[in-house]
Protein backbone atom coordinates (compact mmCIF):
# COMPACT_ATOMS: atom_id res chain seq x y z
CA UNK A 1 0.00 0.00 0.00
CA UNK A 2 1.52 3.35 -0.94
CA UNK A 3 2.11 5.81 1.39
CA UNK A 4 0.56 9.75 1.55
CA UNK A 5 1.91 12.24 3.34
CA UNK A 6 -0.69 15.47 3.53
CA UNK A 7 0.92 18.93 4.47
CA UNK A 8 -1.76 21.63 4.03
CA UNK A 9 -2.75 24.12 7.28
CA UNK A 10 -6.48 24.07 6.28
CA UNK A 11 -7.99 21.78 8.46
CA UNK A 12 -11.26 21.08 6.07
CA UNK A 13 -8.85 20.85 2.96
CA UNK A 14 -6.81 18.29 5.20
CA UNK A 15 -9.21 16.00 6.58
CA UNK A 16 -10.91 15.55 3.07
CA UNK A 17 -8.24 14.92 0.83
CA UNK A 18 -6.90 12.56 3.68
CA UNK A 19 -10.02 10.70 3.33
CA UNK A 20 -10.54 10.80 -0.38
CA UNK A 21 -7.40 8.59 -0.34
CA UNK A 22 -8.24 6.24 2.45
CA UNK A 23 -11.00 5.26 0.10
CA UNK A 24 -8.91 5.06 -2.48
CA UNK A 25 -6.67 2.61 -0.60
CA UNK A 26 -3.73 4.62 -0.06
CA UNK A 27 -2.09 5.03 3.65
CA UNK A 28 -2.37 9.05 4.77
CA UNK A 29 -0.22 10.91 6.98
CA UNK A 30 -0.94 14.38 7.50
CA UNK A 31 1.21 17.37 8.94
CA UNK A 32 -0.72 20.76 9.85
CA UNK A 33 2.16 23.04 9.04
CA UNK A 34 5.19 22.77 7.05
CA UNK A 35 7.64 21.83 10.52
CA UNK A 36 6.01 19.04 11.28
CA UNK A 37 5.84 17.89 7.79
CA UNK A 38 9.15 18.11 7.00
CA UNK A 39 9.74 16.18 10.48
CA UNK A 40 7.07 13.40 9.12
CA UNK A 41 8.41 12.90 6.02
CA UNK A 42 11.81 12.30 7.49
CA UNK A 43 10.34 9.88 9.90
CA UNK A 44 7.68 7.86 7.43
CA UNK A 45 9.44 8.68 4.00
CA UNK A 46 6.14 8.67 2.17
CA UNK A 47 5.92 7.18 -1.51
CA UNK A 48 4.33 10.78 -2.56
CA UNK A 49 4.08 14.33 -1.18
CA UNK A 50 0.83 16.60 -0.90
CA UNK A 51 1.89 19.99 0.12
CA UNK A 52 0.06 23.58 0.13
CA UNK A 53 2.23 26.37 -0.25
CA UNK A 54 0.89 29.08 1.96
CA UNK A 55 1.61 27.58 5.23
CA UNK A 56 2.40 28.83 8.86
CA UNK A 57 6.09 27.97 10.70
CA UNK A 58 7.19 26.93 7.18
CA UNK A 59 5.71 28.19 3.65
CA UNK A 60 5.58 25.06 0.50
CA UNK A 61 8.73 26.18 -1.15
CA UNK A 62 10.84 25.79 1.83
CA UNK A 63 9.44 22.27 2.43
CA UNK A 64 10.05 21.43 -0.93
CA UNK A 65 14.22 23.26 -0.47
CA UNK A 66 14.64 21.00 2.68
CA UNK A 67 13.19 17.95 1.62
CA UNK A 68 15.22 18.01 -2.07
CA UNK A 69 18.37 18.60 -0.25
CA UNK A 70 18.39 15.00 1.91
CA UNK A 71 19.56 11.97 0.51
CA UNK A 72 16.64 10.03 2.09
CA UNK A 73 13.70 12.30 0.91
CA UNK A 74 14.86 14.13 -2.24
CA UNK A 75 13.69 11.69 -4.50
CA UNK A 76 9.95 11.91 -3.14
CA UNK A 77 7.43 12.59 -5.95
CA UNK A 78 6.41 16.26 -4.60
CA UNK A 79 2.84 17.84 -5.55
CA UNK A 80 1.90 21.64 -4.54
CA UNK A 81 -2.00 22.33 -3.79
CA UNK A 82 -2.57 26.00 -3.90
CA UNK A 83 -4.75 28.49 -4.88
CA UNK A 84 -2.66 30.99 -6.24
CA UNK A 85 -2.59 30.17 -10.07
CA UNK A 86 0.29 32.63 -10.93
CA UNK A 87 3.11 31.75 -13.76
CA UNK A 88 5.36 33.30 -11.54
CA UNK A 89 4.54 31.19 -8.32
CA UNK A 90 3.92 27.75 -10.59
CA UNK A 91 7.69 28.51 -11.97
CA UNK A 92 9.29 29.14 -9.05
CA UNK A 93 8.07 25.71 -7.54
CA UNK A 94 9.41 23.87 -10.84
CA UNK A 95 12.55 25.35 -10.21
CA UNK A 96 12.83 24.28 -6.95
CA UNK A 97 12.20 20.67 -8.04
CA UNK A 98 8.33 20.17 -7.42
CA UNK A 99 6.70 17.37 -9.81
CA UNK A 100 3.03 18.94 -10.33
CA UNK A 101 0.78 21.28 -9.00
CA UNK A 102 -3.16 20.65 -8.06
CA UNK A 103 -5.16 24.28 -7.54
CA UNK A 104 -7.30 24.49 -5.27
CA UNK A 105 -10.47 23.27 -5.35
CA UNK A 106 -9.61 20.19 -7.06
CA UNK A 107 -11.97 17.12 -7.55
CA UNK A 108 -11.47 13.54 -6.51
CA UNK A 109 -10.83 12.01 -10.28
CA UNK A 110 -8.12 14.94 -10.72
CA UNK A 111 -6.39 14.41 -7.31
CA UNK A 112 -6.02 10.17 -7.74
CA UNK A 113 -4.98 10.34 -11.49
CA UNK A 114 -2.18 13.39 -10.32
CA UNK A 115 -0.80 11.00 -7.67
CA UNK A 116 -1.52 7.94 -10.32
CA UNK A 117 0.37 9.77 -12.76
CA UNK A 118 3.45 10.86 -10.56
CA UNK A 119 4.03 7.40 -8.47
CA UNK A 120 3.76 5.68 -12.06
CA UNK A 121 6.63 7.94 -13.77
CA UNK A 122 8.35 7.44 -10.32
CA UNK A 123 8.16 3.58 -10.29
CA UNK A 124 9.84 4.04 -13.83
CA UNK A 125 12.92 6.12 -12.32
CA UNK A 126 13.51 3.19 -9.58
CA UNK A 127 13.26 0.32 -12.06
CA UNK A 128 16.34 -1.43 -13.10
CA UNK A 129 16.11 -3.02 -16.28
CA UNK A 130 18.65 -6.06 -17.29
CA UNK A 131 21.83 -5.51 -19.84
CA UNK A 132 20.25 -7.42 -22.17
CA UNK A 133 17.78 -6.84 -25.43
CA UNK A 134 14.77 -7.87 -23.11
CA UNK A 135 15.63 -5.43 -20.66
CA UNK A 136 16.14 -2.39 -23.52
CA UNK A 137 12.96 -3.39 -24.74
CA UNK A 138 10.85 -3.57 -21.58
CA UNK A 139 12.49 0.15 -21.09
CA UNK A 140 11.25 1.52 -24.67
CA UNK A 141 8.26 0.15 -23.32
CA UNK A 142 8.22 2.41 -20.06
CA UNK A 143 10.15 5.01 -21.34
CA UNK A 144 7.41 5.42 -24.39
CA UNK A 145 4.59 5.53 -21.73
CA UNK A 146 6.41 7.88 -19.53
CA UNK A 147 6.76 10.21 -22.45
CA UNK A 148 3.10 9.56 -23.48
CA UNK A 149 4.43 8.61 -27.06
CA UNK A 150 3.36 5.55 -28.86
CA UNK A 151 5.79 2.81 -28.66
CA UNK A 152 9.21 2.93 -30.36
CA UNK A 153 9.77 0.73 -32.78
CA UNK A 154 10.89 -2.61 -30.86
CA UNK A 155 11.74 -5.32 -33.94
CA UNK A 156 15.41 -4.36 -33.73
CA UNK A 157 17.40 -5.61 -36.95
CA UNK A 158 19.84 -8.84 -35.30
CA UNK A 159 22.97 -8.92 -37.22
CA UNK A 160 25.62 -11.75 -37.44
CA UNK A 161 28.82 -10.32 -37.52
CA UNK A 162 31.65 -12.98 -38.41
CA UNK A 163 35.49 -12.10 -36.90
CA UNK A 164 37.29 -9.19 -39.07
CA UNK A 165 33.94 -8.03 -40.02
CA UNK A 166 33.40 -4.13 -39.81
CA UNK A 167 30.27 -2.56 -38.15
CA UNK A 168 30.90 1.32 -39.44
CA UNK A 169 34.40 2.93 -39.94
CA UNK A 170 35.94 6.08 -38.27
CA UNK A 171 34.20 8.85 -40.59
CA UNK A 172 30.80 7.01 -41.70
CA UNK A 173 27.31 8.76 -41.05
CA UNK A 174 26.14 7.39 -37.86
CA UNK A 175 22.59 5.95 -38.13
CA UNK A 176 22.70 3.44 -35.46
CA UNK A 177 22.79 2.54 -32.12
CA UNK A 178 24.64 -1.02 -31.06
CA UNK A 179 23.76 -3.18 -28.89
CA UNK A 180 25.75 -6.59 -28.63
CA UNK A 181 24.08 -9.40 -27.66
CA UNK A 182 26.97 -11.69 -27.71
CA UNK A 183 30.86 -11.41 -29.12
CA UNK A 184 33.57 -9.26 -28.73
CA UNK A 185 34.12 -6.32 -30.51
CA UNK A 186 37.07 -3.42 -30.61
CA UNK A 187 36.68 0.56 -31.53
CA UNK A 188 39.97 2.26 -32.78
CA UNK A 189 40.66 5.78 -34.28
CA UNK A 190 43.31 6.03 -36.99
CA UNK A 191 45.95 8.62 -36.32
CA UNK A 192 47.66 10.54 -38.89
CA UNK A 193 50.73 8.21 -39.36
CA UNK A 194 48.33 5.49 -40.35
CA UNK A 195 48.61 3.52 -36.37
CA UNK A 196 45.23 2.46 -34.95
CA UNK A 197 44.80 3.08 -31.14
CA UNK A 198 42.06 1.04 -29.84
CA UNK A 199 39.56 3.05 -27.42
CA UNK A 200 37.72 -0.18 -26.20
CA UNK A 201 36.63 -3.28 -25.85
CA UNK A 202 32.80 -4.32 -25.99
CA UNK A 203 31.18 -7.55 -25.02
CA UNK A 204 27.63 -9.11 -24.19
CA UNK A 205 25.04 -6.14 -22.82
CA UNK A 206 27.27 -3.39 -24.04
CA UNK A 207 26.31 -0.43 -26.29
CA UNK A 208 28.66 0.63 -28.99
CA UNK A 209 28.74 4.08 -31.03
CA UNK A 210 26.44 6.06 -28.41
CA UNK A 211 29.08 9.22 -28.61
CA UNK A 212 29.02 9.25 -32.42
CA UNK A 213 25.37 9.58 -32.49
CA UNK A 214 25.66 12.63 -30.65
CA UNK A 215 28.82 13.90 -32.31
CA UNK A 216 27.30 17.63 -34.02
CA UNK A 217 29.47 16.26 -37.98
CA UNK A 218 26.84 13.13 -37.76
CA UNK A 219 29.83 10.56 -37.85
CA UNK A 220 30.99 8.06 -36.43
CA UNK A 221 34.36 9.30 -34.01
CA UNK A 222 35.90 5.77 -34.17
CA UNK A 223 35.73 2.28 -36.26
CA UNK A 224 34.36 -0.68 -35.33
CA UNK A 225 35.28 -4.34 -36.00
CA UNK A 226 34.65 -7.92 -34.84
CA UNK A 227 37.30 -9.82 -32.45
CA UNK A 228 34.98 -12.67 -31.93
CA UNK A 229 31.83 -14.01 -34.22
CA UNK A 230 28.80 -11.38 -32.69
CA UNK A 231 25.17 -11.17 -32.30
CA UNK A 232 24.25 -7.40 -32.64
CA UNK A 233 21.19 -5.30 -32.76
CA UNK A 234 20.60 -2.17 -34.70
CA UNK A 235 18.85 0.81 -32.92
CA UNK A 236 18.04 3.35 -35.17
CA UNK A 237 19.42 6.71 -34.19
CA UNK A 238 15.80 8.26 -34.08
CA UNK A 239 14.85 5.91 -31.18
CA UNK A 240 17.81 7.07 -29.54
CA UNK A 241 17.61 10.62 -30.16
CA UNK A 242 13.44 10.54 -29.18
CA UNK A 243 15.07 8.70 -25.50
CA UNK A 244 17.86 11.16 -24.94
CA UNK A 245 15.94 14.48 -26.06
CA UNK A 246 12.40 13.56 -24.73
CA UNK A 247 12.71 14.51 -20.84
CA UNK A 248 16.03 15.14 -18.45
CA UNK A 249 14.28 12.05 -16.14
CA UNK A 250 14.11 9.30 -19.27
CA UNK A 251 17.35 11.19 -21.09
CA UNK A 252 19.40 10.20 -17.99
CA UNK A 253 18.26 6.99 -17.17
CA UNK A 254 18.72 6.08 -20.80
CA UNK A 255 22.66 7.45 -20.78
CA UNK A 256 23.06 5.44 -17.80
CA UNK A 257 21.53 2.13 -19.14
CA UNK A 258 23.72 2.81 -22.30
CA UNK A 259 27.27 4.98 -20.76
CA UNK A 260 28.64 1.58 -20.13
CA UNK A 261 31.07 3.22 -18.14
CA UNK A 262 32.26 5.56 -20.77
CA UNK A 263 33.98 7.99 -17.81
CA UNK A 264 36.14 4.76 -16.12
CA UNK A 265 36.97 3.27 -20.03
CA UNK A 266 38.66 7.19 -20.60
CA UNK A 267 39.86 7.30 -17.72
CA UNK A 268 42.09 3.57 -18.09
CA UNK A 269 42.87 4.59 -21.79
CA UNK A 270 44.45 8.10 -20.23
CA UNK A 271 46.13 6.24 -17.54
CA UNK A 272 47.17 3.46 -19.83
CA UNK A 273 48.25 6.33 -22.91
CA UNK A 274 50.88 7.37 -20.49
CA UNK A 275 52.15 4.34 -18.77
CA UNK A 276 55.34 2.03 -19.69
CA UNK A 277 54.78 -0.42 -21.62
CA UNK A 278 54.95 -3.15 -19.55
CA UNK A 279 52.67 -1.43 -17.56
CA UNK A 280 49.82 -0.72 -19.98
CA UNK A 281 50.16 -5.24 -21.06
CA UNK A 282 49.56 -6.33 -17.21
CA UNK A 283 46.33 -3.93 -17.44
CA UNK A 284 45.53 -4.91 -20.86
CA UNK A 285 45.57 -8.77 -19.70
CA UNK A 286 43.70 -7.74 -16.40
CA UNK A 287 40.88 -6.27 -17.87
CA UNK A 288 40.26 -8.93 -20.57
CA UNK A 289 40.57 -11.62 -17.84
CA UNK A 290 38.11 -9.61 -15.67
CA UNK A 291 35.62 -8.70 -18.19
CA UNK A 292 35.44 -12.17 -19.56
CA UNK A 293 36.67 -11.06 -23.37
CA UNK A 294 37.94 -13.49 -25.70
CA UNK A 295 38.14 -16.18 -23.38
CA UNK A 296 38.59 -19.18 -25.20
CA UNK A 297 35.69 -22.03 -24.10
CA UNK A 298 37.39 -25.33 -25.76
CA UNK A 299 41.11 -24.14 -24.83
CA UNK A 300 42.16 -22.50 -21.72
CA UNK A 301 43.06 -18.81 -21.86
CA UNK A 302 42.89 -15.29 -23.73
CA UNK A 303 42.54 -15.90 -27.74
CA UNK A 304 43.94 -12.59 -29.11
CA UNK A 305 45.92 -11.51 -31.72
CA UNK A 306 48.74 -9.91 -31.39
CA UNK A 307 48.44 -7.38 -33.47
CA UNK A 308 45.37 -6.14 -31.84
CA UNK A 309 46.50 -6.91 -28.35
CA UNK A 310 49.37 -4.37 -29.66
CA UNK A 311 46.62 -1.70 -30.62
CA UNK A 312 45.00 -2.64 -27.07
CA UNK A 313 48.83 -1.16 -25.59
CA UNK A 314 49.50 1.04 -28.45
CA UNK A 315 52.93 -0.22 -29.54
CA UNK A 316 54.29 -2.41 -32.03
CA UNK A 317 53.35 -6.06 -32.66
CA UNK A 318 56.72 -6.70 -32.08
CA UNK A 319 57.07 -4.98 -28.80
CA UNK A 320 53.65 -6.73 -28.28
CA UNK A 321 55.09 -9.96 -28.68
CA UNK A 322 58.64 -9.29 -26.73
CA UNK A 323 56.48 -7.96 -23.55
CA UNK A 324 54.22 -11.33 -23.56
CA UNK A 325 57.43 -13.15 -24.05
CA UNK A 326 58.78 -11.08 -21.02
CA UNK A 327 55.95 -12.07 -18.83
CA UNK A 328 56.46 -15.86 -20.19
CA UNK A 329 59.50 -15.95 -18.96
CA UNK A 330 58.66 -14.43 -15.50
CA UNK A 331 56.26 -17.09 -15.30
CA UNK A 332 53.10 -14.59 -15.33
CA UNK A 333 51.96 -15.75 -17.76
CA UNK A 334 52.05 -18.91 -20.30
CA UNK A 335 50.91 -19.61 -23.79
CA UNK A 336 48.36 -22.46 -24.42
CA UNK A 337 46.86 -24.14 -27.54
CA UNK A 338 45.54 -21.58 -30.49
CA UNK A 339 48.40 -19.34 -28.45
CA UNK A 340 46.09 -18.86 -26.18
CA UNK A 341 47.64 -16.30 -23.23
CA UNK A 342 46.72 -18.17 -19.69
CA UNK A 343 47.52 -15.85 -17.02
CA UNK A 344 49.23 -17.70 -14.26
CA UNK A 345 50.32 -15.20 -11.36
CA UNK A 346 47.21 -12.28 -11.63
CA UNK A 347 48.58 -10.72 -8.21
CA UNK A 348 51.82 -10.03 -9.73
CA UNK A 349 50.30 -8.42 -13.06
CA UNK A 350 48.21 -6.84 -10.56
CA UNK A 351 51.07 -5.56 -9.37
CA UNK A 352 52.73 -4.38 -12.32
CA UNK A 353 50.16 -2.68 -13.58
CA UNK A 354 50.02 -0.24 -10.55
CA UNK A 355 53.52 0.28 -9.91
CA UNK A 356 55.31 -1.05 -13.30
CA UNK A 357 58.02 -3.02 -11.83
Amino acid sequence: MKKILIIEDNLHVRENTAEILELANYMVTTAENGRIGIDKAKKEKPDLILCDIMMPELNGYDVLDVLSKQNDTGSIPFVFLTAKTEKSDIRKGMNLGADDYLTKPFNEPELLEAIQCRLNKNAFLKKEFSKNIEGFNQFIDDASEYLNLESLAKDYNLVHYKKKDTLFMQGDAAHNLYFVQNGTIKTFQTTESGKDFVTGLYGNGDFIGQLSLLNTKGTYVEAATVLEDANIYEIPKADFIKLLYGSKVVSSKFISMVSNNLIEVQEKLMNMAFAPVRQRAAKALLALSDKGLLIDHENPGIRIAREDFAGIIGTATETAIRMLTEFKEEGLISIGNGRNIIIENKDRLLHISNFAD
